[in-house]
């Protein structure tokens, strides 16, 4: 994919406060990018900076290879659905939609025409004479989807625009923003908090915290292959353990050896372990690796999910397999299961 939106050692300082700490960052065409972390990582603040509503401190904003950091935010080519829509409510669906159009004086068959089509791509065909403070939530949500694409910007940005929606209608609208930036073809910039929202519909995953980018990757990169261990707390939840890389191959934690699939560390290096609760079995004590004790066991609907105390710390453990309380237990893993870190400040 060609590069779209280049961000070039990118700071950004409130008083004496700093927001962004040297972010580079490259964009592709046509590409579905999400900037997750938790609140106050500079997510929402790198949004603002690419749409124009924030300047940055210093560094460069490139758009198709031209510096646009001086260029106002109605110039640029790209539209924002922000969390609270910010759909006018003395205007119908339809001149919501085309407002935009309008401003720019389009000739009103060209903007029946558009309005029509972007409503239908949004579900919403026929909604034109509605009233949009009547609709439910996720119909103002496309509405305002809708009025940022009728105006075929290059880049569309999304700031928690599920945020105010109930659990099931916000999985339904990740499944509809997704099937909508593929049939638009072009680049969505997407900031949430939610790190299941962020892996089900994200070509490429950027994991900030403390104004800095942690790690930048797809989905399963970031899952799989956690960077440091912020990131393998951030996303899912995982066991992470003190280990001994001792050799290529070879990690030693809680005093048992492992292989593993991991290498290029010094022999003897202090290193950090992670595993996946999916990723642990519970079997037969003589037939663990390790042994230990059911603490407690919380039913999940698809899973339990069970706390093993071993002799040296407490595993959690996702299984479909009910095992009691107070039970006598092994815990088994393969090689592929265990991710092996460097040791890092993040």
């Amino acid at each position: 994919m060609e590069n779209l939106i280049e961000l070039r050692n990118l700071t950004k300082n409130y008083n004496d406060q700093q927001v962004l700490r040297g972010i580079n960052l490259v964009i592709h065409q046509n590409e579905f990018l999400t900037l997750l972390g938790p609140s106050g990582c500079g997510k929402t603040t790198t949004l603002r900076i690419i749409g124009g509503f924030e300047e940055q401190s210093s560094g460069e904003v490139l758009f198709d290879g031209v510096d646009i950091s001086a260029v106002p935010p109605y110039k640029r080519e790209v539209n924002t659905v922000f969390q609270h829509y910010a759909l006018f409510p003395h205007l119908n669906v339809f001149d919501n939609v085309a407002f935009g159009l309008n401003v720019r004086k389009e000739d009103k068959t060209i903007v029946k025409s558009k309005v029509e089509r972007m409503l239908s791509l949004v579900g919403l065909a026929g909604f034109g004479p509605r009233d949009v403070s009547r609709l439910s939530g996720g119909q103002q949500q496309r509405v305002a989807i809708a009025r940022a694409l009728v105006n075929e910007p290059k880049v569309l940005l999304l700031d928690e625009p599920l945020g105010a929606l109930d659990a099931k209608l916000r999985k339904e609208m990740q499944m509809e923003l997704k099937k909508i930036q593929k049939e638009v073809g072009i680049t969505f910039i997407f900031v949430t908090h939610d790190q299941e929202e962020a892996l089900s519909m994200s070509d490429t995953v950027v994991v900030m915290n403390e104004g800095q980018i942690q790690q930048i990757g797809t989905p399963i990169d970031i899952y799989n292959e956690p960077e440091n261990r912020f990131v393998a707390n951030f996303i899912g939840e995982s066991n992470i353990v003190d280990g001994i890389m001792k050799k290529d191959y070879l990690v030693s934690f809680d005093g048992v050896d492992f292989e593993c699939v991991d290498k290029g560390f010094p022999e003897n290096e202090p290193v950090d372990v992670v595993i996946r609760p999916e990723d642990l079995d519970i079997v037969k004590p003589e037939d663990g690796k390790l042994q230990g004790e059911v603490k407690s066991v919380v039913f999940k609907g698809v899973h339990y999910e069970i706390t093993v105390a071993a002799e040296r710390r407490c595993y959690k453990v996702h299984t479909t397999d009910y095992s009691a309380p107070g039970t006598q237990v092994g815990l088994t893993l393969t090689p592929d299961d265990i991710h092996v870190m460097w040791k890092m400040e993040y």
